[in-house]
């Protein structure tokens, strides 16, 4: 027999909601309290036409950072809900190690802003096997079903395989981190399909230096998407004041 489930209001009575940054009590699952909300730096234009690194006023459309006029990018943005400071930090490792995948749809309410218009299909950056058998859960692959959930799209969990473990890539430099997830991703024979010809979403929890997501997004291109935007719930941001 089923488990019965408890009325909304009922249960916020028994386990009131608590704010996703703080732990403080809100009015609601999956918000936040006036100061953690008032905290978080929403990320959005004016930015980089190439990577969306938002800049500090507007420079007109198309308007590139330097790096990307001098290297352009493989994949159509880098798109974020909110820049990597404390309470980002803290949902974010709420979600990966502390348990608590509610936390994705909270992401994904903040992140739905920022899906392409294009977008066909989800795939969350993936977790070599040993690591997703020792957490039991891919934090990406939870956020990209919230985040399908509420736009109605695809979600495809086993396209993208991480088929080479890798060692955390913290204290780590920027040239250290591409060689070291270099030749770690591959399509596996459905997803060789499912991306031929798609505008494909790839979402991940934080970015970071990018290495990790633009290994998977030349995967994705060599295997003919047309093309890869890159959504997380949190940038890192050189200079970010949160």
């Amino acid at each position: 027999m089923p488990p019965r489930l408890l009325p909304p209001g009922l249960l916020d009575l028994v386990l009131p909601p608590r704010c996703a940054g703080c732990g403080a009590t809100v009015a609601g699952q999956g918000r936040f309290c006036a100061s953690c909300w008032s905290s978080l730096r929403f990320l959005g234009p004016p930015w980089c036409a190439g990577c969306n690194l938002p800049f500090a006023f507007d420079r007109g459309e198309g308007a590139m950072c330097a790096a990307c006029l001098a290297d352009p990018p493989g994949h159509a943005g880098v798109r974020a809900a909110v820049a990597y400071g404390a309470v980002a930090r803290t949902v974010a490792l709420r979600l990966k190690y502390g348990a608590r995948p509610f936390y994705a749809a909270t992401m994904a309410a903040l992140m739905l802003r920022h899906l392409p218009t294009d977008a066909t299909r989800l795939i969350p950056v993936p977790l070599h096997r040993r690591r997703l058998w020792s957490r039991g859960y891919n934090q990406a692959a939870l956020i990209a079903t919230a985040l399908g959930k509420r736009a109605d799209l695809p979600v495809d969990l086993h396209a993208l395989q991480r088929h080479r473990a890798t060692p955390p890539l913290r204290d780590r430099s920027a040239r250290e981190r591409r060689a070291t997830v270099a030749g770690a991703f591959r399509l596996t024979e459905r997803g060789r399909d499912a991306v031929r010809g798609a505008s494909l979403v790839l979402v991940d929890d934080v970015y970071t230096s990018g290495a990790t997501a633009e290994a998977c997004v030349k995967v994705l291109r060599a295997g003919g998407a047309a093309s890869v935007t890159i959504l997380a719930w949190a940038r890192v941001i050189e200079g970010a004041s949160d």
